[in-house]
């Protein structure tokens, strides 16, 4: 979807990058690497998205880290857009509200990262209605055009291994504030 509205693929993997997870830093040589694209095709775009102001920039020594401008004024607009290309927005209302207790919801692995991999990884905690969350996953992959794997934990279980989830993943789901969506 985006990338009919976007033509520059390069671009569009940026956006991907740095708005699904602004906590993204990274610097020319490992995103040219990342995405597979020559140094010079990132740089044009990094330096078209800086010039909007939708991108900082920060020299560290002799490389330049880029990161999204959550300041920026199009920032929750754009992040909107990224979430409904990825499809997370549908997997929030159309899996987590419907499953039972659900106490925390992650996405973990490359969407975490801001790498659009075709799969996404998600983490539920909570006692889950597995059967009803397997009907509901065959029915988004094949809406979202993504695989979705899923780990679901019992609360004693993420206790003891939950912290990898809450440094490295995206929060999606707090039952303490149910209306809260991080992504």
């Amino acid at each position: 979807m985006i990338d009919s509205l976007i033509t520059s693929k390069t671009r569009v993997k940026l956006l991907l990058k740095f708005f699904l997870n602004p906590e993204n830093r990274s610097y020319l040589r490992e995103l040219s690497e990342e995405f597979g694209e020559s140094t010079n095709a990132v740089r044009v775009e990094l330096n078209r998205l800086a010039e909007a102001g939708l991108l900082q920039s920060q020299d560290e020594g002799r490389t330049k880290l880029y990161k999204a401008n959550t300041k920026h004024p199009l920032f929750p607009e754009i992040r909107a857009i990224v979430t409904k290309t990825l499809g997370i927005d549908q997997l929030v209302d159309q899996v987590i509200r419907r499953l039972g207790n659900v106490e925390l919801a992650f996405i973990t692995g490359d969407y975490a990262k801001g790498i659009d991999s075709g799969l996404i990884d998600l983490v539920l905690v909570g006692d889950i209605d597995r059967a009803y969350l397997q009907s509901l996953i065959d029915k988004l992959e094949k809406m979202i055009e993504r695989k979705i794997r899923v780990l679901v934990l019992k609360q004693e279980e993420f206790e003891k291994i939950g912290e990898k989830f809450c440094s490295e993943g995206l929060l999606l789901w707090n039952q303490l504030n149910p209306n809260f969506h991080e992504v």
